[in-house]
């Protein structure tokens, strides 16, 4: 096969897609930490199933545009760090190909690799032994064959021998994969997505399924909660969902030419969540806005409008949660904020506390379910404000989040927190006078002055820096290092303390979780008193799932 078009990548894309899919809870498996938040396959299929979405919507014979799609539906699609990883890779991958209208071998080897170099860019500290290294070692194969065949399927034969390759070699890049015996989680659900592409080229079945050896050391389903925001009907300022497509008419576009950017700026005006893609002959517009009619008649001066679709976003919201409507039709829209935090928890007392010292918006997620691009820029969109910071609380969302300031459309930044108390004291460290870089830098070293602990259950048996662990066990935490693995959820939480709070220290908070009991909480704050009689000691419950307790020391 000397060439591919696009409706041909789009098949690809599907059957990659569908191999990551089938192999998400074997991805999940190889997770180092035996943490119950192993969610590496979750988060590559939900962001390449979006992209594969947006794909099959989109696919066109031109394979540019085709490509395009696809990089549009994983950006923001794209979850945890390597599904943010990967839609970069295909984000470079698109930005190479755009004006192509088919892809020969050495085209396609060009791409993968321009689309490593992207990847490599948009992560502020790469780590090789990781799916960066997998994509970078498989594309230039990729290169190297090309440069010999202008077989396509011989070359991607060889970007997935390579690839395959380069995933075992991952432990010898990374000593905690070698120590836990597993390779890289990203690069093995990178392998699937080349594996669906070669079979999908070659008209082949794809390849079976990897049964994980035991179901019980996967995350329970129960576990999966949904990412949604805290809102209200009333709270919606831009009521009605509106989308539409514009065929361009000669005879409106000779004297006043169509122009994207011009074309985005004037609708930006009418509402908000605009997303607008265009081509020589269509231009398709989602928005949403107090005033359809203002937007179609607009769309309306450069052609006519086909495929509208109109919906209203407040009735369906009424029926989702099921409260009244009254009182919404005609409201006016809620005034600009000047300032807003956005930042991501799991557990409804965790958030009411971010709530309670100034956070603005909540978004529900974290362990176990990581927010997207796309949930972040909802969030930040809804929350109305003309300046956000926001707050991840887990290393694993950074990524999506810095996405998600790119694309805000408003002054934005991301405060890297990797844990509630460092949300926590980011969040107090703000100051609404101050410019969201200053803000930022001032948040982050606050954040920087915690230590947090946390214990949790494991979910299989492994050995992580010397420490024994059997699934079941309950394992402290002390920021990010595990220390210790005991069956007793006592012993392991005062194993934390006495690790963590040394006589410096002077304020602890306990976060509990929703299977500890408030008397069994205040039993480890009095052993705690008895050990530190100088800390002072703050309780809280809440009520997140998975980790029973969560320290903050300062």
């Amino acid at each position: 096969m000397k060439s591919i078009d696009g409706q041909k990548f789009a098949e690809m894309v599907q059957m990659g897609a569908h191999h990551l899919k089938q192999n998400a809870d074997y991805v999940d498996s190889l997770n180092v930490f035996p943490v119950p938040d192993g969610d590496t396959g979750t988060n590559m299929n939900l962001s390449m199933t979006s992209g594969a979405k947006e794909t099959a919507a989109n696919s066109s014979g031109h394979l540019g545009r085709t490509s395009q799609a696809l990089s549009k539906g994983l950006l923001m699609g794209a979850r945890g760090n390597s599904g943010v990883i990967l839609s970069q890779l295909f984000r470079g991958f698109g930005k190479a190909v755009e004006d192509k209208e088919t892809l020969t071998a050495g085209e396609f080897a060009a791409a993968l690799k321009y689309g490593v170099e992207t990847a490599y860019k948009a992560v502020m500290k790469p780590v090789e032994g990781t799916i960066l290294t997998v994509a970078r070692e498989a594309a230039q194969q990729a290169v190297e064959t090309a440069a010999e065949s202008d077989d396509l399927i011989q070359v991607m034969e060889a970007t997935v021998a390579e690839a395959k390759q380069s995933l075992k070699r991952t432990p010898d890049l990374l000593p905690v994969l070698k120590e836990v015996g597993v390779v890289d989680s990203g690069g093995q659900g990178l392998v699937y997505v080349y594996e669906g592409f070669l079979a999908s080229l070659k008209g082949e079945e794809l390849p079976e399924r990897t049964v994980v050896q035991s179901m019980d050391e996967l995350v329970s389903a129960e576990h999966h909660r949904s990412v949604q925001g805290f809102m209200d009907t009333a709270d919606i300022q831009y009521g009605y969902c509106t989308e539409f497509m514009v065929r361009f008419e000669e005879d409106k576009t000779k004297d006043h030419p169509f122009d994207e950017t011009q074309f985005r700026q004037q609708l930006s005006e009418l509402g908000d969540s605009l997303l607008v893609i265009s081509d020589e002959e269509i231009a398709k517009v989602h928005i949403h806005t107090e005033d359809p009619g203002d937007a179609l008649s607009y769309g309306q001066t450069f052609g006519s409008l086909i495929n509208i679709k109109i919906e209203n976003m407040r009735q369906q919201h009424m029926d989702i949660v099921g409260s009244p409507a009254s009182g919404n039709a005609g409201k006016e829209p809620a005034a600009k904020h000047p300032y807003a935090i956005v930042t991501v928890a799991m557990g409804s007392g965790i958030a009411e506390l971010l709530r309670s010292i100034g956070a603005s918006y909540v978004i529900e997620g974290g362990q176990t379910m990581n927010p997207s691009t796309e949930d972040i820029v909802k969030a930040i969109r809804e929350v109305g404000a003309e300046r956000v910071l926001i707050l991840p609380n887990n290393k694993n969302i950074i990524l999506a989040a810095e996405q998600a300031a790119e694309l805000a459309g408003i002054e934005a930044a991301v405060v890297p927190t990797k844990t509630v108390p460092e949300g926590l004291a980011a969040i107090l460290a703000f100051n609404p006078e101050a410019q969201v870089s200053a803000n930022a830098k001032t948040m982050t070293a606050a954040a920087a002055s915690v230590k947090t602990g946390q214990v949790t259950t494991a979910v299989r048996d492994t050995t992580i820096d010397n420490v024994s662990i059997h699934k079941d066990d309950y394992m402290a935490i002390a920021d990010g290092k595990i220390t210790i693995a005991t069956p007793s959820l006592e012993t392991t939480m005062k194993a934390l303390i006495g690790e963590l709070i040394t006589e410096d220290d002077e304020i602890v908070t306990i976060i509990y979780g929703e299977d500890v009991s408030e008397k069994e909480a205040e039993e480890m704050a009095a052993y705690i008193e008895g050990q530190s009689s100088n800390v002072e000691i703050e309780l809280y419950s809440g009520r997140q799932p998975l980790y029973p307790y969560i320290l903050s020391v300062e």
